[in-house]
C-alpha cells in the first residue's frame, strides 16, 4: 500500500504541468533581460530568483519522486527547441536528478533540503551558457545567423569570457539557494500545511 502512495497520481501530473508552466512562463519572462547582451552574466542570477516561488510551491503540493525532474525534461525540451542548444536539457536532467535525490533524503518533510535541492536544481540554468564556452565561433556565427547582428555577437562573447564560467556556476546555485529561501518566506502558509519545516 505506502509503494502505490509514492507514485505519482494523475493530480500529481495535472499540478507538475500547473506549475512547470508557471516556472517556464517565469523563468522566460526573467531571461529577456539577456537581449541587452551586458545582462547575459545575470540571468544566473535571475532566473533562479525567480523560479524559486513556484518551484518551492510545487514541492509542497507533489512531494514525490519525480516532479523536479518532470519540470527539467518538459523545460529543458522547451528551450532546446527553441534553439537554445542541446546542453541545457542534459544538465538539467543530472540536476533535476540530485534533486531529487536530495528532496527524498528528507522524507519530503524538510525545508531545508527542499531549498537545498532547489540550489542544486538551478545548476541547470548554467547549460544556457554552454554553447559560448565550450564553442564560441560557432555560437557567434549562430547568434548572427538568427537574426541578433555582429553587433549583439560580439558583445555577448566580450561579456563572457571564459574565466566568468565558474563564477556563473556559483551564481546559479547560490541564488538558486536565495530563490528557495524567498520561497519558502512567501509560502511559509503553504509549508507549514504540508508539514515541512
Amino acid at each position: 500500500m505506502q509503494k502505490s502512495d509514492n507514485r505519482l497520481t494523475p493530480k500529481d501530473l495535472i499540478n507538475i504541468g500547473i506549475f512547470t508552466a508557471i516556472y517556464f512562463v517565469v523563468a522566460f519572462a526573467v531571461a529577456m533581460i539577456g537581449y541587452i547582451p551586458i545582462f547575459i552574466p545575470l540571468q544566473s542570477m535571475a532566473v533562479p530568483l525567480a523560479g524559486g516561488i513556484p518551484m518551492m510551491l510545487m514541492l509542497t503540493k507533489v512531494r514525490k519522486f519525480g516532479a523536479m525532474l518532470i519540470l527539467a525534461v518538459v523545460v529543458g525540451a522547451v528551450y532546446t527547441v527553441m534553439g537554445s542548444g542541446i546542453w541545457l536539457l542534459p544538465i538539467g536532467i543530472v540536476s533535476a536528478l540530485a534533486a531529487e535525490f536530495i528532496v527524498k533524503s528528507g522524507k519530503y518533510q524538510s525545508a531545508k533540503k527542499a531549498v537545498l535541492a532547489y540550489g542544486v536544481f538551478c545548476l541547470a540554468v548554467f547549460g544556457n551558457y554552454m554553447p559560448i564556452f565550450f564553442s564560441r565561433d560557432a555560437y557567434r556565427s549562430f547568434v548572427i545567423e538568427s537574426g541578433y547582428g555582429e553587433e549583439y555577437a560580439d558583445a555577448l562573447i566580450r561579456y563572457l569570457p571564459n574565466w566568468i564560467a565558474p563564477v556563473l556556476v556559483a551564481a546559479c546555485f547560490a541564488f538558486g539557494i536565495l530563490g528557495g529561501l524567498l520561497g519558502r518566506a512567501v509560502l511559509k502558509k503553504h509549508f507549514d500545511r504540508a508539514g515541512m519545516a
